[in-house]
């Protein structure tokens, strides 16, 4: 299931956008339009007759006019959901009819429109489905031009209709060779082809006396008035309508439906059975389509808003975060004592000695515990035949990391307690700097920096960039609002009496680091992010693992955010935390995550249906903005910046990998799955920068990358 419903909801996704596409003409869409050729095939009484065609009869058309004192309005390419419905209030405030000629693309957008039409008595025509010029298409697309408009119509009221008006069609006289054999087959499909006399030009917006006088037939002599009620401003047309029915009302003229003006049976026919359910269906999977559609529009302009506010947030912060800690600042009297240094490992022989021998450089006093939890690899027999001084190792049965790191800590001798992944390497001074801060007493909990050692291929460079921008860059803006969600496995330290007093770490959830952070936040006290206290860890280096481990770490700040719910109701220490870091964390951990890909899915069909400069240029922004916020975070970190050169193609693939994480982590969550621990295959590459190469490697392994 948690496979499945992924790839049905992107399934899902792509027939809505396509079918939003297609209803709003960017797709199968064809704007083109004919010149004007000879009339020698169009019969003399067709070309010099009235303005309705009817062509039912094979090899006998007939040419219709409308009798005096008639006037049938006409409007097409509605309904508009602007103009229409004040069109059709002018027609009912002056007992009018009219013939709404409708394409299907608006009538499936709008169809309570084409059904307050019928309602009050007016009479719908087709206008195809997607406006194209019939005379350029072959027979099978004005087949289906028809059926998808009668569709339509069926979906949204009920009926099909047998009056038809051509696209870019104007008088009956300007028929020619290539528009009558259409207006011929149209005719042998049962249809009669309603042409106008009498044009307004209201498209043309000439200002209202020019449209009314334009309207205005000859005499007493009847006429199809052709108008609009969509395609742009109608304002003229609608003020020129209040002043037209009164007027040629007045003149003794009656505004006819087109059969009511011919004497001819209705041209409504109900329809029922599959046919009617079957447009009720479309109808309705539009409606679905522009409502999922419009709320992805709009959580594109909330993700665009939130991109910039985060980013500006995380400059500002950041910015004053660096200022702080370099300008010879102090947390108190500086911490020397010995700390205890925390290793919990299983199954870790490739990189168990590169780890302990990265803490032995170490220039601040330490004694080092390695809690094997039931390895299987001789993890603890590497450690032992190392025979070095102040490094213990301490077996247990197979419980999990969260009670590894217990048994450690009722192991250490020592009040501060530093914490490491059994794949990361420390710098000579990380263990110094990162305990510093408990100079403070308030301070309870350090995050160090974590670093990705192995970034010479593609995916540990992006990594590389996720941990340089979206890890440490936040965590110094999290510093400042004083609301740290995660102190990272690979490099924590904790006062032993914060970690007590909040019952040491859960196994509540997959996250145990972020679990034990939000644990003492709530408790009182500060946690804070020590910049120079650097380590190495070996990220995934294949999309399996990195699934794995994002996946795990995903569910687990989930697990973790709903475990301490309750602080947003609490007060003191513990409400400011639920009501300030617990929604920046699901807002930027959870939720924005999992909206970001939008940005991708428009650019993609802004590329392919839409307009294509403005989407590029739009997408182009949100990366200069990235690309700044990333520029200077590897600036404050002291990165080189070539590593950048990958973060397009980041943003276009590695976003989405996990965005599918998220998506499946969230559907784990709502379906009630549990996640099983996964351990990751490591190769042990990863040494920090001047340390002693590790001899046990060979000449044939990769080079560690610093």
């Amino acid at each position: 299931m948690r496979y499945l419903l992924p790839s049905l909801f992107l399934v899902a996704l792509l027939a809505m956008l396509m079918l939003r596409g297609y209803v709003h003409s960017e797709i199968l869409a064809d704007h083109r339009v004919r010149p004007p050729a000879s009339s020698g095939q169009v019969p003399q009484q067709i070309l010099n007759g009235g303005p309705v065609i009817d062509a039912r009869t094979p090899g006998a058309p007939k040419a219709l006019s409308v009798p005096d004192k008639n006037l049938v309005l006409t409007f097409d390419d509605g309904p508009d959901p602007v103009w229409t419905p004040k069109v059709l209030d002018k027609l009912k405030q002056y007992d009018a009819h009219a013939v709404f000629f409708v394409t299907g693309t608006m009538a499936s957008r709008h169809p309570e429109l084409v059904r307050r039409m019928v309602a009050e008595g007016h009479e719908l025509g087709l206008h195809t489905f997607n406006h194209p010029d019939l005379a350029l298409q072959t027979q099978s697309r004005i087949d289906w031009e028809l059926s998808q408009n009668q569709l339509a119509l069926a979906g949204a009221a009920g009926i099909r209709t047998s009056l038809f008006r051509p696209p870019y069609s104007s008088f009956s006289a300007a028929l020619d060779d290539k528009s009558w054999p259409v207006t011929e087959y149209i005719g042998s499909r049962g249809y009669i082809t309603a042409f106008n006399d009498t044009d307004s030009e209201d498209w043309k917006r000439p200002g209202v006396e020019a449209i009314i006088k334009r309207a205005t037939p000859e005499g007493t002599k009847g006429s199809i008035v052709l108008m609009h009620d969509s395609g742009g401003d109608r304002s003229q047309t609608v003020t020129a309508l209040s002043r037209f029915l009164p007027d040629m009302k007045e003149r003794g003229y009656r505004f006819a439906n087109l059969t009511e003006a011919l004497g001819a049976p209705s041209a409504h026919t109900p329809v029922t059975g599959p046919e009617l359910w079957k447009g009720k269906a479309w109808v309705g999977a539009v409606a679905v389509s522009e409502r999922t559609t419009s709320a992805l529009t709009v959580g594109l302009a909330a993700i665009g808003v939130l991109v910039i506010l985060r980013f500006g947030l995380m400059l500002l912060l950041s910015f004053g975060h660096a200022r702080k800690v370099r300008r010879r600042f102090r947390w108190g009297p500086a911490v020397t004592e010995p700390v205890t240094v925390l290793v919990p490992a299983y199954n870790e022989k490739e990189c168990i000695e590169n780890t302990v021998r990265s803490l032995m450089e170490s220039d601040h006093p330490i004694e080092v515990i390695v809690i094997d939890d039931g390895s299987s690899d001789g993890t603890a027999d590497i450690v032992d035949d190392m025979w070095l001084p102040n490094v213990r190792v301490v077996r247990q049965a197979n419980a999990g990391k969260p009670e590894a790191l217990n048994n450690g800590i009722r192991n250490a001798r020592h009040d501060i307690i530093v914490m490491m992944d059994g794949d990361t390497v420390f710098e000579p001074s990380t263990v110094r700097e990162l305990v510093q801060p408990f100079g403070d007493p308030r301070v309870g909990a350090v995050a160090g920096n974590a670093k990705v050692g192995n970034r010479d291929s593609l995916i540990g460079a992006w990594q590389h960039i996720e941990y340089v921008m979206g890890f440490n860059l936040d965590r110094r803006m999290y510093d400042v609002l004083r609301c740290m969600p995660t102190i990272p496995g690979a490099v924590g330290a904790f006062r032993r009496e914060a970690l007590e007093r909040v019952g040491g770490m859960s196994d509540d959830t997959l996250a145990e680091d972020t679990d034990i952070t939000m644990a003492i936040h709530r408790d009182g006290w500060r946690v804070v992010y020590a910049e120079r206290a650097r380590a190495w860890t070996e990220a995934p280096e294949s999309v399996q693992q990195l699934w794995s481990q994002r996946y795990r770490w995903s569910y687990g700040t989930m697990q973790a955010i709903w475990k301490h719910r309750r602080s947003v109701l609490e007060s003191g220490p513990s409400g400011r935390f639920g009501r300030v870091g617990l929604p920046l964390v699901s807002l930027f951990m959870v939720l924005f995550p999992l909206l970001a890909p939008l940005i991708d899915v428009f650019l993609l069909y802004g590329l392919v249906f839409g307009p294509t400069q403005k989407t590029v240029v739009a997408w182009l922004g949100v990366l200069a903005i990235q690309a700044v916020c990333a520029a200077y975070a590897f600036r404050l970190d002291k990165e080189r910046m070539v590593h950048l050169v990958s973060l397009p193609l980041q943003q276009l693939l590695y976003r989405q990998l996990m965005y599918v994480v998220l998506l499946q982590s969230w559907i784990t969550a709502l379906t009630g799955g549990r996640l099983r621990w996964q351990k990751l295959r490591r190769t042990g590459v990863v040494e920090a920068p001047g340390s002693i190469p590790n001899q046990r490697q060979g000449s044939g392994e990769r080079r560690p990358v610093g």
